[in-house]
């Protein structure tokens, strides 16, 4: 059963890099610590891109009750 969990992370933990990596930049970085980050309350995403960060938000959820359970155990 660990074992069998221990894949299924390791296959979350890449499909999670590989949704990371293919969200385009916003640019703002650690500027928008300073108050340079005033257009992230007006995120008008499209299609491709919101899916991109739901499917990130998502991989990310599993990935940490996956951990959790593997701590667990």
């Amino acid at each position: 059963m660990v074992t069998f969990l221990m894949v299924i992370q390791f296959i979350v933990s890449f499909a999670l890099i590989a949704a990371v990596l293919m969200q385009e930049s916003k640019g703002e970085g650690l500027g928008s610590i300073g108050g340079g980050g005033g257009g992230m309350f007006f995120n008008q995403s499209s299609g491709p891109e919101f899916a991109l960060q739901q499917a990130t938000k998502y991989l990310a959820i599993v990935f940490i009750v996956l951990s959790i359970i593997l701590s667990l155990l």
